[in-house]
C-alpha cells in the first residue's frame, strides 16, 4: 500500500484577505488617477483618502505613510514593465526582422505608456531629490534592463550595438511619457512608434549585413 504524505492542502485566501488586497489595489489605482488627472502636487494624503473613500488609518495599515503609498505606485508600474520584458523572449521566438522589432517595441510601449507607469515616472521625477539610495538603485536596475532591449530585437547584434538600440527605444518612449504629462488630452504616438520601428529595423539590417 502506498505511504500517505502529510502535506497540508493550500488554503485559498480568506474573505478578509481578499477585501484587504482589493482595498490596497483600489487606493493605488486612485492615487494613479489623482497624479494623472491633477498632477503630483495634488496627491496629498488628505486628497487621496478623499478620492479613494478610505480613512487615513487604512492607508497607514497598507502603506505606512504617503511616501510608502507613492513608492507602492512606483513598484506597481515598474513591476509591470519588468514582467513585460520577462515575457518578451518567449513571445518573439518565431519572429524575425521587422516583425520581431515591431512586436518588441509595441509590447514595451504598451507597458511603458500605461497609466501606472506614467504616474510612476511623474512620482519619481517629483521626488528625485529625496529618494533613498535603495530607490535610486531600483531605478538604475530598471534602466539597465531597458538598455538591453536591443538584444531582444536581433540576437546577431554585438552587445554595443544592441544596447544602443535598447537606449534608443526606451529614451524615445520616455519622451512620449513626458509629452503626455505636459498636455491634458491623450497623445497618439502611433506614428512615432512606426517611425521607431522603421529606424531600428533598418539599423539592425545594416549592421547584420555589414558583418
Amino acid at each position: 500500500m502506498a505511504q500517505s504524505t502529510n502535506v497540508a492542502p493550500r488554503r485559498p485566501a480568506n474573505g478578509k484577505q481578499v477585501r484587504a488586497d482589493r482595498t490596497r489595489a483600489s487606493v493605488i489605482d486612485e492615487t494613479v488617477r489623482c497624479v494623472l488627472e491633477e498632477g503630483f502636487a495634488a496627491a496629498s494624503a488628505k486628497h487621496i483618502t478623499e478620492r479613494a473613500g478610505v480613512t487615513w488609518g487604512v492607508v497607514q495599515y497598507h502603506f505606512g505613510d504617503r511616501d510608502g503609498l507613492l513608492m507602492a505606485v512606483v513598484d506597481d508600474g515598474f513591476n509591470h514593465l519588468v514582467a513585460c520584458l520577462g515575457d518578451l523572449q518567449a513571445r518573439i521566438t518565431d519572429l524575425t526582422g521587422r516583425a520581431r522589432t515591431a512586436a518588441v517595441i509595441n509590447a514595451v510601449a504598451d507597458a511603458f505608456l500605461s497609466p501606472t507607469s506614467v504616474a510612476a515616472l511623474e512620482i519619481l521625477i517629483a521626488t528625485r531629490t529625496g529618494r533613498a539610495d535603495v530607490d535610486q538603485r531600483h531605478l538604475a536596475d530598471l534602466f539597465s534592463l531597458l538598455t538591453r532591449l536591443g538584444r531582444y530585437v536581433a540576437e546577431g547584434l554585438d552587445a554595443t550595438h544592441a544596447d544602443a538600440v535598447g537606449n534608443l527605444i526606451w529614451t524615445t518612449l520616455m519622451g512620449a511619457m513626458v509629452a503626455g504629462m505636459a498636455v491634458e488630452q491623450p497623445i497618439d504616438v502611433s506614428r512615432e512608434l512606426r517611425a521607431l520601428i522603421d529606424v531600428v529595423s533598418t539599423y539592425v539590417e545594416v549592421q547584420l549585413d555589414g558583418r
